[in-house]
């Protein structure tokens, strides 16, 4: 096999590897945070990440941590929730990584399961000596406005991707 071959599959290579850890990342999310884990779910964050969700803005994983532990997040997933997380579109330019994706959130009610909020959301992900971090999460609620359709279109043909 030629050297210039063994280079370039040994590239596509970490790119899977790449895909796959910031894949796993986005799926930890979910489940982390319906079982109440804020220490592994601050932890998906980098020391000074940030997370803006529906104006509410948190930084660094203390903030992450908080939410989790509130009173509210708690009485939600008490009663049953569920935040899945979509499939993802995933851009990596070296150590810096761009993903979009959908979520839901549905939480259990006496008669059935509601879905309470669907969203979009951005995160601009950093490689890190241990792995993949998220540097900035952005989600928007999925209600017709153009901040969601702005994060929806972040790779548009006609736009290509943002700025990492």
């Amino acid at each position: 096999m030629a050297e210039i071959e063994l280079t370039d599959i040994l590239r596509r290579l970490r790119r899977v590897e790449d895909e796959l850890a910031i894949m796993r990342l986005i799926a930890s999310y979910g489940p982390l945070v319906d079982a109440g884990q804020a220490e592994a779910t601050a932890e998906l964050w980098c020391a000074d990440g940030e997370y803006d969700v529906e104006g509410w803005q948190m930084r660094g994983r203390d903030q992450v941590r908080a939410m989790v532990d509130s009173a509210a997040h708690q009485t939600l997933i008490a009663a049953g929730s569920a935040h899945f997380q979509g499939p993802a579109r995933i851009d990596i330019d070296g150590d810096e990584a761009l993903a979009v994706f959908e979520s839901l959130l549905v939480h259990r009610e006496s008669e059935g399961y509601r879905v309470l909020r669907a969203s979009v959301h951005r995160l601009e992900l950093r490689r890190e000596s241990d792995g993949w971090r998220i540097a900035r999460r952005t989600a928007r609620l999925l209600d017709g406005g153009d901040q969601a359709r702005e994060l929806l279109s972040t790779f548009a043909p006609d736009r290509g991707p943002q700025a990492l």
